[in-house]
């Protein structure tokens, strides 16, 4: 049995007794918040396992939240817009958000995406060893700790940022086809977007490269995906 904790931060109440009651009857433990503010303070109170973040509250925005949250806490970031606009869904996961779904959702597509991200988080997070930890030119990459520190300095990572560099580093030198990363690190494609990889890589860039634009890390196969180097 589920006893997980949830964040649900959602202004409209009946929405988010909906998602409240669907968690519930699946053994989740459920908080509900309704504006920004108030998440935040929830969040630093209750330390969940999972947010599910609307983009438009009242007083801070869904947006504000994430990039709030995500140099707090690595902890899964599932965000819910009523536009279907790309760029929020692109800022959304560009801040370091780990899936986004678009209002109107069924309520068993959104427990599907609650138990991926939380299995694939504590998979994570609990089977790796302190030995697994990568040490490769200035980046260290601890899987036990789930932590990324470059030249020695902690950096916040989400879930699926994390997942995609360490995946990356664990396969030094070789190109990894961008379908190939996608599966291995979602696992669902039914409810997949391609381009989400390429918005992540650009994030971890701009986390762990002196210069984007001039990786020594990650580097562009053009018509395959992408190659982590030695960063030398």
């Amino acid at each position: 049995m589920s006893n997980e904790k949830i964040l649900v931060v959602e202004d409209e109440k009946e929405i988010a007794q909906m998602i409240r009651d669907y968690l519930k009857a699946s053994n989740y433990d459920v908080i509900l918040a309704h504006d920004g503010e108030e998440a935040l303070n929830t969040f630093y109170r209750e330390n969940p396992d999972l947010v599910i973040l609307d983009i438009m509250l009242p007083k801070i925005d869904g947006f504000e939240i994430c990039r709030t949250l995500r140099t707090k806490s690595p902890v899964p970031i599932l965000m819910l817009s009523a536009r279907k606009e790309d760029m929020d869904k692109i800022l959304g996961l560009g801040l370091g958000a780990d899936d986004y779904v678009t209002k109107p959702f069924s309520p068993r597509e959104l427990l599907a995406r609650v138990q991926s991200q939380l299995r694939r988080y504590k998979e994570l997070s609990t089977t790796q060893t302190p030995s697994s930890a990568l040490i490769i030119g200035e980046l260290e990459i601890d899987p036990s700790a789930y932590t990324v520190r470059v030249r020695g300095e902690y950096v916040p990572f989400s879930v699926k940022e994390f997942e995609i560099l360490y995946y990356l580093a664990s396969n030094l030198n070789q190109a990894l086809a961008r379908e190939k990363i996608f599966d291995h690190v979602w696992g669902f494609n039914e409810y997949g977007d391609i381009n989400t990889v390429t918005v992540h890589v650009r994030k971890i860039r701009e986390k762990i490269e002196e210069d984007p634009s001039n990786p020594k890390y990650i580097e562009t196969v053009w018509g395959i995906g992408y190659k982590f180097k030695g960063g030398k």
